[in-house]
C-alpha cells in the first residue's frame, strides 16, 4: 500500500534522475544524495522514479524495483512517489503496476505502448489502462505524447479513457502545441471527477502554467526543483512580474537542455548535475553516449545565466 494514501498528483512534481557508475551500474550512494537534495526543495509535492529522466528504457525489471526501493528508504515517508510503468504490452505494465503498488508507489505515471506509433484505435486505450487498474488501486498519470508520434490521444479517446477508466486522475502534458494543451486544462480539469493537467511542456513552461495546469512533472526539476516551485507559486499567485524574472532564469538552461537531438535532455541534465557538484559522473547506458565538450561548455554557460554557478566556478563534467 501507498504511504501516502488518497493522493492525487498535483502541484511541482521533479522526475529525478539515475546516476550510474564507470561500469554503467546504478550508483546507489549517488542516487541516495540526489534524492534527498531535491527531495528537501521547499514546494514540491511528489517525486517520481522509473521514468525518461531515470533511463528506464535500459533498466531491467529488477533495477526498476531496486530504484524504488532505495526512493522509499530515502524520501519515502517525506514525499508521495510516482513510479512510471514503461512496457510495450498491457500484461508487463500490469505486472509492473503490481511491483509498484507492493513497493508503497502512491501513484503510477503510464508510458504509451511503442506499438502505438503504427496506430492506435480507443479501445485498445482504454484496454491498456484498464488492465493496468484491474492490477492496482493506485491513481494513475495518462502520459499524453504529441499526436504526430502515434502515441498520444486525440481528444475523444482522451475522454473516453477518463470516463471508463476511473482511476486515471492526470495527465502529464506533452502534447507540444498550445491549443491543444489550452483545451486539456480547460476540458480535463472541468470534469465531474477532474483530471489534473501536469506540464512537461519545460521548454515553454511559463506559458504552459499560464494556460491553468494544476501542476508540472519534468525532469529538470532534478536540476531546478527551487527555480520551478517559485515560478509555480508565482503563477498561483497571479504575480506575473515574478513569474517573468524566473522565467528568464530558467529560460536559458531550458535552451541547453531541450538541444536537438532532444533524447539527450537528461544526459544534458547529468551533466549539469556534476557540474554544479550534486553528483560525482554523469554516465549515460547505450545508445546514449557522452557529450562532447563543446556541448558541456553551453550547459555550464546555461548555468551561469540561470545564476546557478559562478563564471568561475563549477567542477568539470566527467
Amino acid at each position: 500500500m501507498p504511504r501516502h494514501k488518497s493522493y492525487i498528483p498535483h502541484g511541482v512534481i521533479p522526475a529525478v534522475l539515475l546516476p550510474f557508475d564507470a561500469e554503467l551500474a546504478i550508483d546507489e550512494a549517488s542516487f541516495r544524495k540526489h534524492l534527498r537534495d531535491v527531495a528537501a526543495t521547499a514546494g514540491i509535492t511528489a517525486i517520481t522514479i522509473n521514468a525518461h529522466s531515470t533511463e528506464v528504457a535500459s533498466c531491467s525489471f529488477e533495477e526498476q524495483r531496486r530504484v524504488l526501493e532505495i526512493a522509499q528508504d530515502e524520501i519515502g515517508a517525506r514525499l508521495p512517489l510516482i513510479n512510471g510503468i514503461w512496457a510495450d504490452g498491457s500484461l508487463e505494465a500490469a505486472r509492473l503496476a503490481r511491483m509498484a503498488q507492493a513497493g508503497g508507489a502512491s501513484a503510477l505515471l503510464v508510458f504509451p505502448p511503442a506499438p502505438f506509433t503504427l496506430g492506435q484505435s480507443a479501445a485498445m486505450a482504454i484496454a491498456h489502462f484498464k488492465r493496468i487498474a484491474e492490477a492496482t488501486e493506485l491513481p494513475l498519470i495518462a502520459f499524453q505524447y504529441p499526436l504526430a508520434t502515434g502515441q498520444g490521444y486525440p481528444p475523444d479517446t482522451l475522454l473516453k479513457m477518463c470516463e471508463e477508466v476511473p482511476s486515471i486522475r492526470a495527465i502529464k502534458d506533452w502534447i507540444g502545441n498550445a491549443p491543444a494543451h489550452e483545451w486539456h486544462v480547460r476540458t480535463l480539469q472541468s470534469l465531474a471527477r477532474p483530471v489534473n493537467v501536469l506540464s512537461t511542456h519545460s521548454a515553454w513552461l511559463f506559458a504552459s502554467l499560464v494556460l491553468g495546469c494544476n501542476g508540472l512533472l519534468s525532469g529538470s526539476g532534478s536540476v531546478i526543483p527551487d527555480l520551478q516551485s517559485a515560478l509555480f507559486k508565482a503563477i498561483k499567485d497571479n504575480d506575473l512580474a515574478a513569474a517573468k524574472r524566473l522565467n528568464d532564469r530558467i529560460e536559458p538552461l531550458m535552451r541547453a537542455f531541450y538541444a536537438d537531438p532532444f533524447v539527450d535532455m537528461h544526459n544534458r541534465m547529468k551533466e549539469a548535475l556534476v557540474l554544479l557538484g550534486r553528483i560525482p559522473r554523469a554516465y549515460v547506458r547505450p545508445p546514449l553516449v557522452k557529450l562532447q565538450r563543446a556541448e558541456i561548455a553551453r550547459i555550464r554557460q546555461g548555468l551561469i545565466d540561470a545564476g546557478l554557478l559562478a563564471k568561475d566556478a563549477g567542477r568539470d563534467a566527467a
